[in-house]
């Protein structure tokens, strides 16, 4: 008797535990260890383009504090104690408790009650490790410039090579964390902080991946839309053709470039990225062009003039089109151009083999493509 009295104990506990629970609305209690002379605990809200404060509240005399909202649907939340931000993933029904202590120098954090938190949480350890280690090569980087009074090519040739290598392995760690947590909102929030230009396949193929998923989410929704808008034009897809205004006033048409490598070049006078990137094209096209490589100069600019002049004071020889529209042109509108420098490798089938490229990237994709071209030719 004594062990079924114990048995529906723990099942009346279990039921009244759940009766607390309410469905129309999520709630987080928290501890706050060690908080010192803090008074307010504040809770921010993401959407698909910001992140504000919903609301906030006082922290007791004994570290307590609690939020109650309503969530429409799964979402990211964040929890501002002050000046640390932590990051739970939250819906209606969940009941969380969360703990931290301020005077932990590593800003860790407990949550139970919700699993999606649990995996935001793991993606942050992977964020902050890599952020914490570009934040202490930034500062070093700097101790140095400051000790030289003035900015040094050579420290950027040191320093900047070690920066990219940690965005490739924090990239490469995201990429994993997505694949192994796909039907975890929280693999959405990693996705969006990956570099769009050079990951852009990877994120497409997620997004597909995704579709049918997270429904009532707008943030994921627009993501998925986006994605799909930039398909037709990712790598692997046929270039679509266009005919534009060349510099000279006559007509230009992608399909005059069918059968020949062609890179498509969006830039502008007025963009000083562009500007910087230009001599590298030079260099690249005085190289290929012999083995075959043609390059289309599209500008965004709307001033004809400088358009002209910049053509030239940069000593860009090769052909050239504009639509005189910055974004809104035709042509900038069809290969959806919302940043410059932005580029597009295409081969002689008309086909997307490269896009977003630059520096070290362009040179070494030009070389294996023209030096993998003369070893088929030589066959031949």
């Amino acid at each position: 008797m004594k062990k079924h009295l114990i048995y529906y104990s723990i099942i009346l506990a279990s039921l009244v535990i759940m009766s607390c629970k309410d469905k129309n609305a999520f709630t987080i209690s928290g501890t706050v260890n060690n908080p010192g002379s803090l008074k307010q605990i504040y809770l921010m809200e993401a959407d698909s383009t910001q992140i504000a404060v919903v609301d906030s509240t006082n922290l007791s005399d004994q570290g307590k504090f609690q939020f109650k909202r309503k969530s429409p649907y799964p979402n990211l939340y964040k929890i501002r104690i002050g000046g640390s931000i932590f990051d739970l993933i939250a819906k209606n029904g969940d009941a969380i408790d969360f703990t931290t202590s301020l005077t932990d120098n590593t800003h860790a954090y407990q949550v139970t009650g919700s699993a999606e938190s649990d995996k935001i949480k793991e993606f942050n350890r992977i964020s902050n490790f890599y952020g914490d280690k570009n934040s202490k090569l930034a500062q070093e980087y700097q101790d140095k410039v400051q000790a030289q009074g003035k900015q040094s090519d050579s420290l950027i040739k040191v320093y900047m090579p070690v920066f990219q290598k940690n965005l490739s392995l924090y990239s490469a760690e995201v990429l994993k964390f997505i694949h192994a947590n796909n039907n975890s909102l929280a693999a959405y929030y990693a996705a969006t902080s990956l570099d769009l230009t050079r990951y852009e396949p990877q994120l497409i193929a997620y997004a597909d991946s995704i579709k049918g998923k997270f429904t009532d989410n707008p943030g994921v929704q627009h993501f998925i839309a986006q994605m799909t808008a930039l398909k037709p034009l990712s790598i692997g897809h046929p270039a679509p053709d266009f005919t534009t205004g060349g510099i000279d006033g006559k007509a230009v048409k992608l399909s005059d470039y069918k059968g020949k490598y062609v890179m498509l070049d969006f830039w502008a006078s007025w963009c000083g990225p562009c500007r910087q990137e230009n001599p590298n094209v030079v260099k690249q096209y005085a190289i290929y062009k012999p083995l075959g490589l043609n390059i289309l100069g599209i500008s965004l600019d709307v001033d004809r003039s400088k358009w002209e002049q910049a053509v030239k004071a940069d000593k860009l020889t090769w052909a050239h089109a504009s639509d005189l529209k910055n974004f809104e042109g035709p042509t900038e509108r069809l290969y959806h151009i919302e940043a410059i420098p932005s580029n597009f490798i295409i081969n002689p089938e008309g086909t997307i083999v490269a896009k977003n490229i630059t520096g070290t990237d362009l040179e070494e994709f030009l070389s294996k493509t023209f030096n993998k071209s003369q070893q088929i030719v030589k066959i031949k």
